[in-house]
């Protein structure tokens, strides 16, 4: 349903939420970690969503196995490798993905500052293999609290050259962007761009905030963006992107009727929105299926599919000559 003549951008794509199925198994055998199930088939349930979730809370569950299982920086940087190939074999032509050093490094007590160095390297792997564009975004896990956000900052500054943004993810409700700002003030001033997810579990008003105070230019979910019109106004003026993910918003119960996501809104208010997994190996979905599902089942038009491409190359954390080279790529 997408123009091949454009590249294919994932730009909100979620790498400890990409961790294969068969990786975690594999992993859990290897690291003699006791998994819920015995059987492969029986354990998949426990990963993947097969309908919807309650919320986002037991949305977010389903990735902890995946995480679970990282008893060594050796897993990581596996995991960091899948990732790569996993894009280049769904015919991704950029990615950004990102990555929560304190998610990953918890169970087994991993130094956070190793996991940062490990997901380059296995990226860097996968960079060298395979044709797929890919750019680094550090997440801040805020359902872990102000302080680990603090170390979770601190480790991916080490490493700020090799990123091109920070995000803040997790629970939304219960954790407020207010309780973050001294965190982003030190990330812009490191040199990183802003990405926040804000509009999924709260409303309009996080996504204020993380516009005014967190220095966002993108949000990731957005979907509360729709009942505020002055703020749809605001970010067509000021040319604020959101990143929607139609499957993940009805998985987690944000969107009830997938048929009537605001991603169409957003369209007709001339808002920067494209189209990502958000967290494709526990979707069970890759890029083009959600293209498919905006085509047949929200009836967007060519041209409206059209400009969901040319959305997401705008919205990437690429300077102008790199976007530039991503589109003369694909027409050659």
């Amino acid at each position: 349903m997408y123009n091949k003549q454009l590249p294919l951008i994932d730009l909100h794509r979620h790498l400890d939420g990409n961790i294969r199925p068969k990786t975690i198994w594999q992993l859990a055998q290897k690291n003699n970690i006791k998994l819920p199930e015995t059987s492969f088939a029986d354990f998949l349930p426990h990963i993947t969503i097969t309908n919807n979730e309650a919320d986002l809370l037991a949305f977010l569950k389903k990735l902890d196995w995946g995480v679970k299982v990282l008893s060594s920086l050796d897993d990581v940087v596996r995991i960091g490798f899948e990732n790569v190939e996993d894009a280049y074999l769904a015919n991704i032509d950029y990615a950004e993905l990102r990555f929560s050093p304190y998610y990953i490094a918890m169970t087994h007590q991993l130094p956070m500052e190793g996991v940062v160095e490990a997901i380059i390297e296995g990226v860097n792997l996968g960079r060298n293999k395979y044709p797929t564009q890919i750019n680094l975004i550090g997440i801040l896990s805020r359902t872990f609290g102000v302080e680990n956000c603090h170390r979770e900052l601190d480790a991916l500054l080490t490493q700020k050259d090799n990123l091109v943004a920070l995000d803040l993810a997790g629970d939304e409700y219960n954790y407020p962007g207010t309780l973050f700002e001294n965190h982003f003030n030190k990330a812009r001033d490191a040199g990183l761009q802003v990405s926040v997810h804000a509009g999924e579990a709260a409303g309009p008003e996080s996504v204020w905030h993380a516009i005014e105070k967190l220095g966002a230019t993108r949000i990731g979910h957005g979907v509360a963006c729709v009942k505020d019109q002055k703020l749809m106004d605001f970010m067509l003026k000021n040319e604020i992107g959101i990143e929607s993910c139609l499957t993940s918003n009805y998985q987690t119960g944000t969107v009830k009727d997938l048929s009537k996501h605001p991603i169409k809104t957003f369209l007709d208010n001339g808002l920067n929105v494209c189209l990502n997994t958000d967290d494709p190996a526990v979707e069970n979905i890759e890029l083009e299926d959600e293209f498919n599902l905006a085509g047949n089942l929200l009836k967007l038009n060519e041209q409206q599919i059209t400009q969901l491409q040319h959305n997401a190359i705008a919205m990437s954390f690429l300077s102008a000559d790199e976007k530039h080279n991503l589109i003369q790529l694909k027409k050659q």
